[in-house]
């Protein structure tokens, strides 16, 4: 795309979002402006959102540095990894959240770094899809949670809508999916909660 080494291994550097460096890049490549590469950068971290509202219980009442760093650490990845950690425990350990966290962003860094000096000497890559390792990262961290009604609705919803919106190129397809999803979702976990309610405050009846 026309950055030097150390443009390259800056954006690993700073950027630390896979996602989001792809899309960039892309619209770099392609001419587009600052304010597309942004307003597209804004929309796929979107869920970050989601994972700090998750997260907000256990690290607001933390100081501004572990705030700060575990922010700046958050990917889906570490998200996931203490998630299920917390559920395991039964209590949020924010050292392994931060090393969890660091080690993805250091790992992630050391493999930029062999990328930039192997893609300098290799041919054409594009031809061997490489880019669905980011949707098969996707796939792994999500589907060990599809495992009650109101998720598998969420998944299929947001995948029938995202292949429709795609078919008839309808503009932000992603984030309309994305928004489908997690309202069907929402809708029926909430009445999944009630009727557990009520059935408990019947039996105690």
């Amino acid at each position: 795309m026309g950055l030097n080494i150390w443009q390259a291994q800056a954006m690993s550097l700073f950027v630390f979002a896979g996602a989001v460096q792809l899309s960039a890049l892309g619209l770099f490549g392609a001419g587009a402006s600052f304010s597309a590469m942004l307003t597209s950068s804004l929309v796929i971290s979107a869920r970050h959102l989601l994972y700090s509202a998750d997260m907000r219980q256990h690290i607001l009442q933390l100081p501004t540095k572990w705030r700060l760093s575990l922010g700046f650490l958050l990917t889906d990845e570490m998200y996931a990894l203490s998630v299920a950690h917390t559920q395991k425990t039964g209590a949020f350990d924010r050292h392994y959240a931060l090393i969890s966290g660091f080690t993805f962003y250091a790992l992630w860094n050391l493999a930029t770094c062999v990328g930039i000096i192997l893609g300098s000497q290799a041919g054409d890559l594009t031809t061997l899809g490489l880019e669905f390792a980011i949707a098969a990262t996707f796939i792994a961290l999500v589907v060990p949670y599809v495992k009650t009604h109101p998720v598998v609705a969420c998944v299929l919803t947001s995948a029938i809508m995202m292949f429709v919106l795609t078919y008839y190129a309808i503009n932000q397809a992603l984030l309309l999916a994305t928004a489908s999803g997690m309202i069907v979702g929402f809708i029926l976990d909430t009445q999944h909660e009630q009727r557990q309610r009520n059935h408990t405050k019947k039996a105690s009846l």
